[in-house]
């Protein structure tokens, strides 16, 4: 009888031991999902988002696991924030999982991008106690990673457009000479103490119609009445002195042979001089005579009211009124410049007789870059109080690549002037540094520079934020627009931009061949990989662990292209 007892409850205590046992054991990687399957850097930062199980019968009541996710490569690994879970029987306040039934989980973690990360694998590693026991759960695999396209902004920015300091050279610069002939009240006769100013300015004419470098365009002669008096009169006035100053004009012109068009016009009642005097004016109850002007749009209504302020009325005869009644004689004339072909040479050979403005176009006559740094390095010597040749000198440099040295100059240009072009270019100086912070500090005080939409769409790469990056490029043609575009999937307009932009590098084939590679095209891989490693050799190593080429590792010639 004792025998018969003792057979059953040993098969329920061992049932019981089992249900309870210290083994965990191995998990296997089917109970996880990585999102992305293949880690992706994304602003800097490897993020993802691993969904687990603890399967049925598995997780003993009594114990506590702490779960950390490990990013590891050759020579180092990266951990990320850890998730402890607990069993049924445990006092704690970690989400609970049952013996019975299992359970679901779901981890977010993220790690800083580092190149050595290409090639890596996610490990999610397991600390597991049962009481003051400690229980070995190996590692598990979960995922492969990293792919790192995005942070080829890097590379891409030496493609970028620094802001240039523009000069402000007009070859022809329209200028005018003013003068004016006055009458007395009522009378249009061009008295003879006028006529000294009629020959003063017909001299004027005259210099400017011999200058080598002067072309009249034409003259005006603008004749008024003041607005006193009916309006049948100011009229007749008013065309009476355009006429006769119009014939002393064009008597003097005649004399000297110069041939140059006069035009004519009049005003018969100059209510918009007699404002302008007015409110320029300090006497008593102007802002009335003001008032009234604002008031009344017939010219007598005008008149009268103006008369009816008595007490000023007499200021006005004597002080503004006269000043309306005369002829505005205006030499219209242009200023031509030098030719391109005389500054290119004085560039060259007498900096000193080119002004600043000439000089900083004489550098846009030349695409030699060694050229153009002399005739900067000139500007700055003759006008070292102007930040556009220093900016321009550091824009010289950034596209030859010496960042250090377009560095120096960024900021002494930005010693002298807070200006938004040189803000713009400190701002992808930091971007090459990989500080998007003083990037996007530098690129916020860059409003109004022709580039800044290039400058933000680099910035915004390197935040991960693709579509905008996308958008802010626009139809810019450049390598950093195209991986703008591939990043946020946009393949077609990506592949239109690498095929226009103008001096395709290394990185533009590189580019071509990560395209080709999302898009299932085999013979874009190839025959672009070739192309770029023709042009930079180290990309083969580069393409080795890109695992934006990972079902091509085993294309043979693909593997001959990079070996």
């Amino acid at each position: 009888m004792m025998k018969k007892l003792y057979l059953p409850l040993l098969v329920a205590l061992v049932a019981v031991l089992t249900s309870c046992s210290s083994k965990m054991g191995e998990l296997s990687s089917d109970y996880f999902t990585v999102t992305p399957q293949v880690l992706e850097a994304v602003g800097g930062k490897v993020p993802a988002t691993i969904n687990g199980k603890f399967p049925e019968k598995y997780f003993n009541k009594k114990a506590i696991v702490e779960v950390t996710p490990v990013l590891k490569w050759e020579g180092g690994e990266a951990k990320g924030q850890s998730a402890v879970f607990q069993g049924e029987k445990v006092e704690g306040n970690e989400q609970t999982i049952s013996y019975k039934m299992g359970g679901n989980y779901t981890m977010k973690t993220s790690f800083d991008y580092v190149p050595e990360m290409a090639k890596s694998e996610l490990y999610l590693e397991f600390k597991a106690t049962i009481g003051k026991k400690t229980v070995e759960i190996p590692a598990v695999k979960v995922a492969d990673g990293v792919i790192s396209t995005s942070e080829m902004v890097e590379q891409t920015l030496s493609s970028a457009t620094p802001a240039k300091g523009a000069d402000a050279f007009q070859r022809v610069i329209k200028e005018k000479h003013d003068a004016q002939i006055m009458f007395l009240i009522q009378q249009a006769n061009v008295r003879a103490s006028e006529l000294k100013t009629a020959k003063e300015f017909g001299q004027e004419v005259k210099d400017v119609n011999e200058a080598a470098n002067k072309k009249i365009s034409n003259i005006e002669i603008s004749a008024y009445a003041s607005p006193d008096g009916g309006y049948e009169l100011n009229k007749g006035l008013a065309e009476n002195r355009q006429d006769n100053t119009a014939k002393v004009i064009s008597r003097d012109l005649k004399k000297a042979k110069i041939d140059a068009t006069v035009d004519t016009k009049y005003t018969a009642q100059d209510w918009e001089g007699f404002q302008e005097l007015v409110s320029k004016s300090n006497i008593q109850d102007k802002e009335l005579i003001l008032r009234v002007l604002s008031m009344y749009q017939d010219p007598e209504q005008r008149e009268q009211e103006i008369k009816n302020i008595s007490s000023v009325y007499k200021t006005l005869a004597d002080e503004i009124l006269p000043q309306l009644r005369r002829s505005r004689l205006t030499l219209n004339y242009e200023v031509i410049g030098k030719s391109d072909e005389e500054i290119a040479n004085l560039a060259d050979t007498d900096a000193s007789q080119l002004s600043l403005e000439e000089l900083l176009y004489a550098a846009t006559l030349t695409k030699d870059a060694a050229k153009q740094e002399a005739i900067y390095t000139k500007a700055t010597q003759a006008y070292p109080n102007d930040y556009r040749a220093f900016n321009n000198l550091g824009k010289l440099a950034y596209q030859a690549g010496n960042y250090e040295k377009a560095e120096s100059y960024f900021k002494k240009a930005a010693s002298i002037k807070d200006a938004p072009e040189v803000n713009m270019n400190l701002g992808l100086i930091a971007l090459t540094k990989g500080d998007k912070a003083a990037a996007e500090s530098y690129l916020g005080k860059a409003s109004g520079a022709e580039e800044l939409n290039e400058a933000l769409g680099n910035l915004y790469i390197a935040q991960g934020q693709y579509d905008k990056a996308a958008s802010a490029f626009g139809d810019t043609k450049s390598n950093s627009a195209a991986l703008a575009q591939i990043l946020s999937k946009d393949y077609n307009k990506a592949k239109t931009t690498l095929d226009n932009i103008e001096t395709p590098d290394a990185y533009t084939e590189y580019l071509k061949a990560v395209l080709g590679a999302r898009t299932n095209n085999a013979a874009l891989v190839t025959s672009s990989m070739k192309n770029a490693v023709a042009k930079d050799p180290s990309l083969a190593k580069k393409a080795a662990t890109d695992l934006e080429f990972a079902k091509y590792f085993t294309n043979t010639d693909f593997m001959n292209i990079i070996k």
